[in-house]
């Protein structure tokens, strides 16, 4: 079984990540299960540069995007509900909303980088008392900016210790070493493999075990093969996840890693 902690749906800025692709790449690749969010719901573009108000979408549109396909495929899919921190704030229509649907919701996902605002900042514990009410785990993009970094998740995972929290990418574009440590300080933080070179995953085993890690990928952000080889053909960086890990790491440790993690942490 794998379960893919980190795919994504929706189209904005130079990412358009189909359903169909989604779908495709699942069955394809054997992946039994996917949290799936919708980028929609960026608020800043890739210069940090707010969005033109015709492309920005309220976060009850882009949350129900998800949550519809998860109705559709309700063994498939799972929703994490991508929010947008900088321009709204929950509100009674939005617990109304996931109270109705929380079968089908799974987590609450930030992108401090495409929201342009700190993690740890007072604008987000709103969105903290939402999780706790609800009992939903935190996915957060790590890496890109300041606002996006791995200590804030950390100060935040330290100030609410009764929520779990995924630092995603654990630093996209390093070498992952400041996540791997620091997800090792604290027991309700965890790490996803996406973007996440097979090195730096045997290294956080050997520093944190294989309870703490969960497989994500983007996918799919590099094509329907993202799992395999990007859209020139060239290798994926998760092939060696499909290829190699399995004979790298004990039984336990590749099956917590590929779903189980998830399983636990998602309540599947």
């Amino acid at each position: 079984m794998i379960i893919d902690s980190h795919v994504h749906i929706g189209r904005i800025l130079n990412f358009n990540m189909k359903k169909s692709e989604v779908l495709y790449s699942m069955e394809k690749y054997g992946i039994d299960y996917s949290i799936v969010s919708d980028c929609r719901a960026a608020e800043f573009d890739h210069h940090q540069r707010e969005l033109p108000k015709i492309l920005q979408k309220p976060q009850i549109e882009c949350i129900k995007g998800c949550v519809d396909f998860a109705k559709e495929y309700p063994r498939k899919i799972g929703a994490a509900l991508w929010l947008r921190p900088f321009h709204e704030a929950p509100d009674e229509k939005l617990y109304d909303y996931i109270k109705e649907n929380r079968a089908f919701i799974k987590a609450l996902k930030f992108h401090p980088f495409h929201s342009k605002l700190p993690f740890d900042c007072d604008k987000m514990e709103p969105y903290m008392e939402m999780a706790k009410f609800f009992d939903l785990p935190v996915l957060v993009h790590t890496g890109g900016s300041d606002n996006a970094s791995c200590i804030r998740v950390y100060y935040m995972a330290k100030k609410h210790p009764s929520l779990n929290f995924v630092m995603v990418h654990m630093g996209l574009g390093t070498d992952n070493n400041e996540a791997i440590y620091l997800i090792g300080q604290l027991p309700n933080l965890y790490g996803d493999t996406t973007w996440v070179r097979m090195e730096s995953t045997l290294r956080f085993i050997e520093k944190n075990g294989d309870e703490k890690l969960l497989f994500g990928s983007d996918s799919p952000i590099d094509g329907k093969d993202t799992y395999w080889c990007n859209k020139m053909g060239q290798p994926s960086m998760y092939r060696p996840y499909f290829e190699k890990l399995r004979d790298m790491i004990s039984p336990e440790a590749f099956d917590n890693i590929m779903y189980r993690n998830s399983q636990r942490l998602f309540k599947l």
